[in-house]
């Protein structure tokens, strides 16, 4: 595990030091948005058709969404309590809520299931993410924003954008298909098998891009502690024991724990700018979260697979 994270790590890595060097003086911002636009609209839905069309759904499934429901759930109940307990201001309260509740499922947790588990637990995170995690944030997560925010956006908008994220539609197809029994074409399964291989690095690389420190977030980091305990400690191991109590064992439990304990999701980034919330904190816990995940993920996963 740990030699996964640190190959992962490098990836990341790489991309903070895009950001710094900036060769061929493109800006990190503009090259990071050419590369999450060709994963998000082109390699990700290639991913998603290829492993749910031949992934086993069935009783499993459900239990992974009700897995992620769960995780979600949770992170914003102990959140808001937490916010409370800090009598924080409203656009602080709503960043830590949005960084607490939502995990980086996708863009960290594909691969690091991937490396960790095999190929088969793809789905896991594909199914966490489509099933639970996505519809909650844009409609959830949305109306927290617009709660703890002062931006007049409503969340009209947002429903219309869940309704066009590549990745669903390809989902909603792959599983139609998978349930009527359609073979993939030998084709059609090489030419995702081609798209999907980018996938990995080019998320690893994107995320490394996003992460950023300067010294004006040295004076959030105290903010930030309870985003830390919550998103990698507490949400994970409430996980741990509802997905016992539902039933779930083995690699299959491990897989949605894992997902559970990483770190802040970057899409919150754009909820908070959208609604005026706290971007500067959200970016910060991002970063941090990311950072001391490399430390708790290898944690959780010697505790599951004890």
């Amino acid at each position: 595990m740990l030699e996964v994270l640190v190959q992962m790590a490098g990836l990341i890595l790489c991309g903070i030091a895009w950001r710094w060097l900036r060769p061929a003086g493109l800006e990190p911002a503009n090259t990071r948005k050419v590369l999450t636009s060709v994963v998000y609209y082109l390699l990700l839905p290639a991913l998603v058709l290829s492993v749910l069309w031949q992934a086993e759904l069935g009783s499993t499934t459900l239990l992974i969404s009700l897995s992620g429901v769960f995780t979600v759930l949770g992170g914003l109940l102990l959140s808001t309590l937490s916010c409370r307990m800090c009598a924080s201001p409203p656009a602080v309260t709503g960043a830590i809520i949005l960084a607490t509740a939502f995990p980086n499922v996708t863009y960290l947790g594909l691969p690091v299931l991937e490396a960790t588990f095999g190929p088969w637990a793809r789905s896991v995170a594909i199914q966490f993410d489509l099933l639970a995690c996505t519809p909650l944030l844009f409609t959830l997560g949305a109306l927290v924003a617009a709660r703890y925010g002062t931006s007049p956006a409503g969340t009209t908008g947002m429903m219309r954008e869940l309704l066009r994220i590549p990745a669903l539609w390809a989902g909603a197809a792959a599983v139609l298909l998978n349930l009527l029994g359609v073979n993939m074409p030998s084709l059609l399964g090489g030419f995702l098998a081609l798209l999907e291989r980018g996938v990995v690095p080019l998320m690893l690389f994107s995320l490394g891009l996003s992460l950023e420190w300067n010294r004006d977030q040295w004076r959030k980091l105290s903010t930030l502690v309870p985003v830390v305990a919550l998103r990698l400690l507490l949400v994970p191991a409430a996980a741990m024991l509802f997905t016992s109590a539902i039933g779930l064992s083995g690699e299959w439990r491990a897989a949605v724990v894992m997902e559970a304990a990483m770190p802040s999701m970057v899409l919150g980034i754009v909820f908070c700018d959208r609604y005026n919330l706290d971007v500067g904190l959200y970016a910060t816990a991002v970063t941090v979260t990311t950072a001391f995940s490399l430390a708790t993920l290898p944690v959780w996963y010697h505790w599951l697979s004890v």
